[in-house]
């Protein structure tokens, strides 16, 4: 793993990642420890996210607002103020030059993101930047510690009061190999 300046792993969570709450809570769980990584993101990322709890999830604005909030109180750190010219930023589709941008002002170590396509290594290696889905992403922290994991994990489950394994199946959908790994090792 390497590292960033200051020392640490940080990792801009795009806006794909955050809104679906499972894989958010389980990013987020995972933050709060040093042993994994700090996140990062933007205020252009978290209205995109504020956007899709509204529009696509069916969240009232103030179960919006309540997210994003709590976001905030929980890593006041993350927040990453972008340039408002983006022109010296490139990538295959410009409305994501915000998140490229977000990530190299806040010395990101890669951006998480289900769309990878959007951020080619062409575009990223500039800037020393790896692009990870999610699923590998999160393969990648089981290893740094399994049962550091599983711990969070189960924090999870009891405060959504749902089983460790139904939590899995939740995670499976945009995760499968994280909840394949998680099913093995709790067998």
């Amino acid at each position: 793993m390497i590292l960033n300046q200051n020392n640490e792993y940080a990792a801009l969570l795009d806006a794909c990642v955050i809104a679906p709450m499972p894989l958010c809570d389980t990013l987020l769980r995972l933050a709060e420890h040093p042993a994994f990584y700090r996140p990062l993101w933007s205020r252009q990322i978290l209205e995109e996210v504020g956007g899709v709890l509204e529009k696509k999830l069916g969240y009232s604005s103030i179960q919006r607002q309540r997210r994003i909030d709590a976001m905030h109180r929980a890593f006041p750190e993350a927040m990453v103020e972008i340039p408002a010219k983006l022109d010296s930023f490139v990538c295959p589709d410009d409305n994501d030059r915000h998140v490229l941008a977000a990530a190299v002002r806040g010395q990101a170590n890669a951006i998480i993101t289900s769309n990878t396509k959007d951020f080619p290594a062409s575009c990223l290696e500039e800037y020393g930047l790896l692009c990870q889905t999610p699923d590998d992403f999160l393969v990648h922290q089981f290893h740094l510690n399994p049962p550091l994991v599983i711990d969070k994990l189960d924090q999870q489950s009891a405060v959504i009061r749902e089983t460790r394994d139904n939590l899995i199946e939740r995670l499976n959908r945009l995760t499968p190999q994280f909840a394949e790994l998680l099913k093995k090792y709790s067998s």
